[in-house]
């Protein structure tokens, strides 16, 4: 099926069961530990084994040789791959730094050996006595120092990442209100609940793995790559995924480790990446260096606008385009957005949670905010008077739907924003300075091809077959009440299998696409299978009704249950005629903070986002991806780093007592609301993703929200206390 043109009123235009609060269909699978999670998989395959990685103790140079003796003659030992054993294995689209072979080092904890055990105490005692000696070479850590330096990034697709309209440079230049700051984001972790990990067993020459995967095709082509295998003889298995942030879109270290140590020890092989490992092995969110410059008339009114953005990776690998957002969120003429990117050699930056946008808000929705004061102008009030009413990056494009200014009114009410004082500290609570910020929120709405195959049993049980996943999203929910709504059965009639790559392809769970996608494919399987019960029972397809278990059609009706054993594939595509359309997600976030006056303490005591983000499939669960996006934006703003020793090219904070996250204390109140707005652009359903929008605009409310309370303005995150303590207001 092709989604030619856009969806018709009549498409669930009265749902019975999509748009409704529904609790997760997985849910008691998931509390009472019955949820099959990679690690966990002991009945897969017999026999397992298991690993332990070794990683590098430099960031840049070579093995100069490895002791490996004492580790092989350990106990339990079963077998040790070695990097200076084994040629570097391939590579494949999706990953830049090296995964294994080889002596060379490109980045610190990079995979060097596993030891292969019966026990894991076993293969970890052993692989603590390797003894590897390094020949060393000087490498760039500092994004500060190598920025001058940069290259005009590219994008996914984009050769080249630096666009503009009209003539930048001029209008700044005539503006009467100039505005020009930098802004600076450290690197930061996905810190995922769950760990990298793989269950790996040959059959021959057939390789499954049992992981924890976000994206089941790709992987699956990734590791018949980086393996040199024909992609026939991998399966790839996910149903359960504890959390990924991106950082399980690619295939990582230990399903390789996993798949070549169960190829030298002849049987399965099981590892999860120690998690003091996983931040330096793997990938991470780049730091982030952004010069915004805004050029206004006293009315507000935004002529020209311009956002930069620096950041650095291994050669070879993406950059984090923190301009992303710009060239939809606000009118003006005259803009240009750019990324530049630097080769480093510190860990691979990759894919991390609305990955640019995440970090772009920090900088321009402060912009705005400190435009606003500059202007003496509301900071609502500025963002609705600079509303475009055609896509600003490009004019040629029409919004496919967007309420952002509703959003942002409708916040302002919900939250109270009358009452906040634009004088900063200027309102007190006892020892706290109390004040409120917002900003904007902006994600980009995209969507990808997914298939699924939908069936129904003698007992007229509806089943749901596709590799999508589930992240702790909700897509086994979601999918679950589209076949329902689709086929006219109860929910619990439907049952839902995900994960595996022998099903038919999906969108995967990524960039905010999964919901919109998946749901799609899932409707198009469903369009199909009803069309095969109709002819099955003689009716017309375009006039059966589905419903309460039965087809009918007029006088005439038939059980579902009939029909069966029947089955149908179905895969939505997308067409061309979205290329016309801006297609966004859209927010108003507000955040209350109390800063202590004596100790610069900062303490969020409300938050509230409103979103635009087309039909809600399932509010309860989409409330959860928004306020989780939002506590990780909060930590953002005010925690979380990555701290880069710059002498020897590692991020010291490599673990989850040092990586500081926020908890239940720090986020005492969270409100979302949804306009539940309808785009028939997007896809049949008219819905759209929002777990990125989540993260895309709290933190800026957040260091706003201090400024107010305190007038002190950080515009280097995190917003720490030794940041804000010089410039309190003095004590009374």
């Amino acid at each position: 099926m092709k989604f030619e043109a856009p969806a018709t009123d009549k498409t669930f235009s009265d749902p019975r069961i999509v748009g409704k609060s529904t609790k997760r269909i997985d849910g008691p699978r998931k509390v009472t530990g019955t949820a099959p999670y990679a690690y966990e998989r002991h009945d897969v395959a017999a026999g397992q084994a298991y690993g332990y990685i070794v990683g590098a103790g430099i960031a840049k140079g070579s093995i100069a040789s490895m002791d490996l003796d004492e580790a092989r003659a350990a106990p339990g030992v079963i077998a040790v791959v070695a990097a200076t054993e084994t040629d570097p294995v391939g590579t494949s689209d999706y990953n830049t730094a090296p995964l294994f072979g080889g002596r060379k080092i490109a980045h610190y904890h990079q995979a060097i050996a596993c030891v292969v055990a019966e026990t894991f105490e076993q293969a970890r005692a052993a692989a603590a006595l390797i003894r590897t000696t390094y020949d060393t070479e000087k490498g760039r850590y500092e994004l500060a120092k190598v920025k001058d330096g940069a290259k005009i990034a590219r994008g996914w697709g984009v050769p080249e990442d630096i666009k503009k309209n009209g003539d930048f440079d001029k209008a700044f230049a005539a503006a009467p209100v100039q505005f020009d700051q930098t802004y600076t984001t450290p690197d930061e972790s996905h810190a995922m609940m769950e760990p990298f990990a793989t269950i790996a067993a040959w059959e021959g020459d057939k390789l499954t793995l049992w992981t924890s995967n976000q994206m089941i095709d790709w992987s699956k082509q990734a590791v018949a790559s980086i393996l040199n295998m024909p992609k026939e003889n991998v399966r790839i298995d996910s149903p359960f995924i504890g959390g990924g942030f991106g950082g399980k879109l690619f295939v990582r270290s230990e399903a390789v480790l996993a798949a070549l140590g169960a190829k030298a020890a002849k049987r399965p092989v099981k590892i999860a990446m120690q998690r003091p490992l996983m931040i330096n092995n793997a990938t991470h969110r780049p730091a982030t260096i952004q010069r915004v410059r805004i050029g206004a008339g006293r009315d507000g009114k935004i002529a020209a606008m311009a956002h930069e953005c620096w950041s650095g990776n291994l050669p070879g690998g993406d950059a984090e385009n923190g301009a992303a957002q710009t060239r939809s969120l606000y009118a003006g003429a005259d803009n240009l957005t750019a990324s530049y990117i630097s080769d480093l050699d510190l860990p691979e930056g990759n894919a991390m949670r609305a990955p640019g946008e995440a970090v772009g808000h920090l900088a321009l929705e402060v912009a705005m905010d400190e435009l606003a004061e500059a202007l003496d102008i509301d900071p609502i009030e500025l963002r609705i008077r600079n509303e475009p009413d055609k896509s600003p990056g490009d004019p040629s494009k029409r919004f496919s739907d967007r309420h952002l200014v509703e959003a942002l009114r409708e916040g302002a009410k919900r939250f109270g924003w009358n009452k906040r004082q634009a004088r900063p500290a200027s309102v007190r609570d006892g020892k706290w300075l109390i004040g409120m910020g917002v900003a904007a929120g902006y994600r980009g709405a995209p969507v990808a091809k997914s298939a699924a195959r939908v069936g129904i049993d003698i007992e007229g049980r509806i089943s749901v077959s596709t590799d999508m996943t589930d992240i702790g999203t909700g897509s086994y929910t979601i999918m679950a009440q589209t076949a329902a709504e689709c086929m006219g059965v109860p929910l619990e009639d439907v049952t839902v299998h995900l994960g595996d790559s022998e099903f038919p392809v999906s969108s995967g769970s990524g960039g905010q696409w999964g919901a919109a996608s998946s749901t799609a494919g899932v409707y198009a399987a469903c369009v199909e299978l009803r069309k095969a019960i109709a002819d099955k029972f003689g009716f017309d397809p375009d006039r059966a009704e589905f419903a309460d278990g039965e087809v009918r059609e007029g006088s005439k009706s038939r059980q579902l249950a009939e029909a069966a054993p029947l089955s149908a594939d179905g895969e939505m595509e997308f067409g061309d005629f979205q290329q016309d359309y801006d297609m966004g997600t859209y927010a108003g976030h507000f955040c209350e903070v109390g800063v202590d006056a004596y100790t610069g303490e900062v303490r969020i005591r409300r938050m509230l986002a409103v979103c635009d983000a087309g039909r809600i499939l399932n509010p309860l669960s989409a409330r959860s991806q928004v306020i989780g996006a939002m506590v990780m934006s909060a930590g953002s703003a005010l925690m979380e780093e990555l701290a880069v020793d710059k002498r020897f090219g590692f991020f010291v904070n490599h673990d989850l007592a040092a990586y500081e996250v926020p908890v239940h204390a720090d986020i005492p109140e969270q409100e979302v609301i949804f306009l539940d707005t309808l785009d028939p652009i997007i896809s049949p359903l008219k819905a759209k993703g929002v777990g990125e929008l989540g993260i895309c605009g709290p933190g800026a409310a957040v260091a706003n929200a201090i400024y107010n309370a305190t007038g002190v303005r950080v515009r280097d995150y995190p917003i720490t206390l030794d940041k804000l303590i010089e410039g309190l207001p003095a004590l009374a």
